[in-house]
C-alpha cells in the first residue's frame, strides 16, 4: 500500500472511514514524520501527541460501533492549528514571550468545528507574533521554513501549517487570513490557498478585528483537497448562491469540484493599492507565473485580458490603522512589553495612541473602499493577479536579523518596523484588498522558479498527492484569483480544471 503520507486527503478520508486505516494507525505515522522533520523544520510550535493518540483511541472506538455512513465527515483525519487558535487543554502562545502560557478552557470556533466533524488534532503550528505578519519567526521558537528550500521562509502567518502540508506532515490543514494569512504561505509553500468570503466559515482567530478581515480557509495540495476541508469548516452549508457557482443548492464542495467551470472573463493587473506609498516593481519570477497562469486560463477555454483598477491612495493607512488596532487593545503586562518583538512593539504603541475617531474614520474609509473596489471586479467574472511579487524570502530577510542566515536561535532583531512592514507589503502588494472586500480568492501554484509550469496532481498516482518538490526542484510561484461573494465553488473548480 502507498504509504499514509503519500495518500491525498480524500483518498485518507476514504481508506479512514472504510476502516483500510485506523485512525491510531493515521496519527502515529504522522507524528513519526514530525519528531523526524520539525528540528530542521520549525512548523511546529507544540506537539500533541499523548492527547492525539487519545483522540484517535476513541475516533477507532466510534468506527468499532457506527456505520460508515454515520461517522463524521472527517473522521480520524489529521490535523494541526495556527498558534493563534484555541485548542482545549493546550496553551495558544500567539507566538508571543510577553504572554502566560495557559491551557486554553476551550475550544475555539475553528477547533470546535473540525472537531465535531472528527478531526484528530497533532498539535499547534509556528506562527508570527500575533499573526502580524507574512513570516512565521518569532521570539518563542525555531522559524518556519520552506521545505522547498530550508534557508528560505515559508510565509505567514499561516506558515507553520503550510510548512506542515508542503512536507507531509499533515494531509491538510486550516489556515486564518486576516491580509494574505492563507495565501501568502500556500504560494510560498507551493499548496493551494483559499481564503472565502467574509461570514461563510466560523472566524479566524485574532486579537481583535473590527474590520471583519479575518476569515479561516484551507490549505492543501489540490482543489479536491481543499474542498473537503471547506465542506468540514462550513458545516455542510451549501456553496455560496452566486450564479456562477456550481451545483444545486445543499450541494457539497467536494461534490461540485470536478465540475467544468463556465467561460470566464478574466480581468489580469498587477495594480495594488499599496503602490502609491510603496512603489515596487514585480520580480520576473512573479511575471513569469502571471503569464504561465494566463495561458493556462486561455488554454482552459477562459478570455484573459488586462485591466486596469483604480485604487484609493488613502488605503494604506486605513489598513495599517484597522490591522494593528487588535494588537493595541491586547492585554500585556506593562513588565512584559519589551518581550514583544520590535514591529509589534511599534504598531502597539501607535495603535494605543490613536484616537477612536482616528479607528472609526479608516473602518468608515475601508467600507467606501470596498464598495468602490467590488464595483470595479464586477466587470469581470475573476481577476488575476500574481501571488506574491517577489520569491519566497530567505529567513530573517524582513527583520533585518543578524542572523539572516537562517540561523536559530536569532540573538538580535534590526527594530526597523517600519521598513520591515514596507517590505512585507512590496512581498504581498496584492492580498490584503481581498480582506478588506470580504471576497473569496485562492492561490495557485501555477510555476516553479526554474521555469516549468507546475503540473498540480495530475503526475501522481491516482489517490496520491503530489510530489514535495516541484519540477527541477526550483522553488514555486502561484496565481491569485479574485471572485464575487459566493464563488468558493467556482474558485476550487477553475484550480481543478488547471490540473490541481
Amino acid at each position: 500500500m502507498t504509504e499514509i503520507h503519500c495518500l491525498s486527503a480524500v483518498r485518507l478520508r476514504d481508506a479512514l472511514r472504510s476502516g483500510e486505516i485506523s485512525a491510531r494507525e493515521a496519527a502515529a505515522h504522522f507524528l513519526q514524520r514530525i519528531e523526524a522533520a520539525n528540528p530542521g523544520l520549525g512548523a511546529f510550535i507544540t506537539v500533541t501527541a499523548d492527547m492525539a493518540m487519545d483522540e484517535a483511541a476513541a475516533a477507532d472506538q466510534r468506527h468499532a460501533r457506527l456505520r460508515p455512513e454515520e461517522l463524521p465527515a472527517l473522521h480520524g483525519m489529521p490535523v494541526a492549528y495556527k498558534d493563534l487558535t484555541d485548542v482545549a487543554g493546550v496553551v495558544t502562545t500567539h507566538g508571543s514571550a510577553a504572554l502566560d502560557r495557559r491551557p486554553a478552557p476551550v475550544d475555539g470556533a475553528l477547533a470546535a468545528a473540525l472537531r465535531a466533524s472528527g478531526t484528530v488534532s497533532l498539535g499547534k503550528t509556528q506562527v508570527p507574533e500575533f499573526g502580524l505578519t507574512a513570516y512565521s519567526e518569532n521570539r518563542i521558537a525555531p522559524p518556519s521554513r520552506n521545505p522547498h528550500a530550508l534557508s528560505r521562509s515559508s510565509g505567514g502567518s499561516s506558515g507553520g501549517s503550510a510548512a506542515a502540508v508542503a512536507a507531509k506532515l499533515l494531509p491538510f490543514a486550516p489556515g486564518s487570513d486576516g491580509g494574505g494569512s492563507v495565501r501568502i504561505p500556500a504560494a510560498a509553500c507551493g499548496l493551494l490557498g483559499l481564503k472565502p468570503g467574509r461570514g461563510l466559515v466560523p472566524a479566524g482567530e485574532s486579537n481583535g478585528d473590527p474590520a471583519g478581515l479575518v476569515v479561516a480557509g484551507p490549505l492543501a495540495h489540490s482543489a479536491a483537497d481543499a474542498a473537503l476541508l471547506l465542506d468540514a469548516l462550513t458545516a455542510a452549508e451549501p456553496p455560496g448562491t452566486s450564479t456562477a457557482s456550481a451545483g444545486p443548492a445543499g450541494t457539497g464542495y467536494l461534490e461540485t469540484v470536478a465540475d467544468a467551470p463556465p467561460r470566464l472573463r478574466i480581468g489580469m493587473s498587477l495594480d495594488s493599492p499599496w503602490a502609491g506609498i510603496f512603489p515596487f516593481a514585480p520580480d520576473p519570477e512573479a511575471l513569469d507565473a502571471l503569464a504561465t497562469g494566463a495561458r493556462m486560463l486561455t488554454a482552459a477555454g477562459h478570455d484573459v485580458v488586462e485591466t486596469t483598477i483604480r485604487y484609493d491612495n488613502r488605503y494604506p493607512d486605513a489598513f495599517t490603522t484597522a490591522w494593528t488596532a487588535g494588537v493595541g487593545a491586547a492585554r500585556i503586562p506593562p513588565q512584559r512589553e519589551a518581550l514583544l518583538a520590535p514591529l509589534t512593539r511599534t504598531f502597539r504603541r501607535r495603535a494605543q495612541q490613536r484616537s477612536a475617531s482616528k479607528l472609526n474614520e479608516s473602518l468608515a474609509f475601508l467600507r467606501q473602499f470596498q464598495r468602490d473596489t467590488v464595483a470595479q471586479y464586477a466587470a469581470w467574472d475573476l481577476i488575476l493577479t500574481p501571488s506574491l511579487a517577489q520569491t519566497p524570502r530567505p529567513v530573517g530577510w524582513f527583520t533585518g536579523s543578524a542572523h539572516g542566515d537562517g540561523h536559530w536561535p536569532v540573538s538580535e532583531w534590526a527594530g526597523d518596523a517600519d521598513g520591515d512592514y514596507r517590505k512585507q507589503c512590496e512581498f504581498a502588494p496584492w492580498s490584503s484588498m481581498v480582506n478588506v472586500c470580504g471576497l473569496p480568492a485562492v492561490s495557485i501554484p501555477v510555476h516553479w522558479t526554474e521555469g516549468t509550469p507546475a503540473t498540480g496532481g495530475t503526475t501522481a498516482p491516482a489517490g496520491e498527492g503530489p510530489s514535495l518538490r516541484g519540477p527541477g526542484n526550483g522553488l514555486p510561484m502561484g496565481i491569485q484569483l479574485i471572485g464575487p461573494m459566493g464563488s468558493e465553488a467556482l474558485l476550487l473548480q477553475v484550480a481543478a480544471q488547471l490540473g490541481f
